[in-house]
């Protein structure tokens, strides 16, 4: 039987799926969903990061890349 809290653990991470996934139509950069001890699942847009330290790589569960091409 499941729980409540895997239920909300499930609609959090497709909730940040789809927030990646919206954003990444827009963005020149990768978006990833990483999981968090606190929030659960978040999506990360990578430009707001840099490099991505190993610790949030480590993280990761889920990965857009961005839409839009800069070479023309």
């Amino acid at each position: 039987m499941q729980t409540n809290t895997a239920t909300a653990d499930n609609a959090a991470y497709f909730a940040a799926v789809a927030c990646a996934e919206r954003r990444a139509l827009s963005s020149y950069f990768d978006q990833h969903v990483i999981a968090d001890d606190e929030l659960g699942y978040v999506a990360i847009d990578e430009g707001d990061y840099g490099a991505l330290s190993l610790g949030i790589i480590d993280r990761i569960v889920y990965s857009v890349p961005g839409g839009i091409i800069d070479e023309l």
